[in-house]
């Protein structure tokens, strides 16, 4: 089972890999291209020296990856969790995520009191919870988009 869905994902990062390769070509940018399962999702890894393509804040980047997920529904029909990192991008950033979330917890642990985070995206947020509930912490998520946070509480 684990090899048929394996199967499944590739053919869905396959998708993704032919038009992000024609959309380089478009763009005349150079890149790298590696297709591949992590964590039981497709993984789409556009290895370049440009940064055009990850943008401020990762929000090229983000758009990519829902125009990735959009190549998948439109071909296949069905929705698709596929991820997509640009120059290392995604990985720099959770290690960021995960020192920011130390920090917190740090804090958290000295003073007694809660601290709120900067705003982050759902994938960053559940990063960062991650991170504290395995520090044996609380955290959850306050306000809305674009301004939804992380607050890392005493346990």
């Amino acid at each position: 089972m684990a090899q048929e869905n394996d199967a499944a994902l590739l053919a869905e990062g396959d998708l993704v890999a032919d038009y992000f390769e024609e959309l380089l070509d478009i763009a005349d940018l150079d890149g790298d291209i590696e297709n591949s399962v992590v964590d039981g999702r497709a993984f789409i890894a556009i290895d370049t020296d440009s940064e055009l393509l990850v943008g401020k804040n990762g929000e090229v980047l983000d758009a990519l990856q829902e125009l990735a997920r959009l190549v998948v529904m439109t071909e296949t029909g069905h929705r698709s969790r596929v991820m997509v990192d640009i120059a290392g991008y995604r990985e720099k950033r959770r290690a960021e995520l995960v020192a920011m979330a130390k920090d917190a917890i740090a804090d958290v642990q000295e003073s007694g009191d809660p601290v709120k985070l900067v705003p982050l995206n759902a994938y960053e947020r559940k990063i960062v919870h991650d991170v504290v509930a395995a520090a044996g912490l609380v955290s959850e998520s306050e306000g809305e988009p674009p301004n939804r946070r992380v607050v890392v509480q005493p346990a």
